[in-house]
């Protein structure tokens, strides 16, 4: 999704990890050669009708010198070596291209258990798996402002939407166009509203807004949309 793609991370608004995304190590877990966390998942854009896969990996303490992973078959999708680093990577995002076409997505990563396979710089080996599911959640539907909607009040704005029973989280993004400025949001699955933190928008400014739905196996759909605050008086 074009927009989420742009930001590095998410805020800590209402913000647990998904247990069914990834799964924290524990020390017994570190030293049995678990990854602290994994998964694998489908992204869509309901505006632009694009999709992207993406692969989140973090190792124990140690960076990771080497990760493979492989699909179902036994089909190695990736493999990433860093020869020259002391200290290697300890976490990796990895996406795909984004074609209109989300058949060549699904097609290249069939769904099924993912297998990752780590070496870190000291050489120890961390093995696990992730399952990856090509069934998208239903979208949300804006409620607050309409898209596009113009001469919205730049203080206390809430955001509001619907969206279908039994999501596991809602995620939210608001970006200032043609700025840096942006808030990223994991919200419950049964949040319907949001309120921008004071102090974010200014009078006579166009933002960006996507919200999206995420399914407990970590698949997501957004919509976006624009708004417009007044201009000051």
């Amino acid at each position: 999704m074009r927009t989420a793609r742009r930001h590095t991370g998410w805020i800590g608004v209402a913000a647990a990890t998904l247990s069914t995304l990834a799964y924290p190590a524990t020390a017994a877990e570190a030293e049995a050669g678990r990854f602290q966390k994994l998964s694998v998942y489908l992204e869509r854009n309901m505006q632009d009708h694009d999709a992207e896969i993406r692969f989140e990996a973090t190792g124990a303490e140690d960076g990771l010198a080497a990760l493979k992973v492989l699909a179902p078959a036994e089909r190695t999708v990736i493999d990433l070596k860093t020869p020259d680093s002391k200290l290697g990577l300890r976490r990796l995002t990895i996406e795909s291209p984004e074609p209109t076409d989300d058949g060549i997505v699904r097609t290249d990563f069939p769904a099924g258990a993912y297998r990752f396979e780590g070496t870190t710089t000291k050489g120890a080996s961390l093995r696990g798996e992730a399952q990856l599911s090509h069934v998208f959640p239903e979208p949300a539907a804006f409620e607050y402002p309409r898209p596009d909607q113009k001469d919205l009040p730049a203080a206390a704005l809430t955001l509001r939407w619907s969206a279908p029973k039994g999501i596991e989280a809602c995620a939210i993004v608001i970006e200032q166009t043609g700025s840096a400025y942006e808030i990223r949001a994991l919200l419950p699955g049964s949040a319907r509203s949001f309120t921008v933190p004071e102090g974010f928008l200014r009078a006579g400014r166009a933002y960006k807004f996507a919200i999206g739905t995420v399914a407990k196996d970590g698949n997501r759909s957004f919509i976006e949309a624009g708004f417009t605050t007044a201009r000051a008086r």
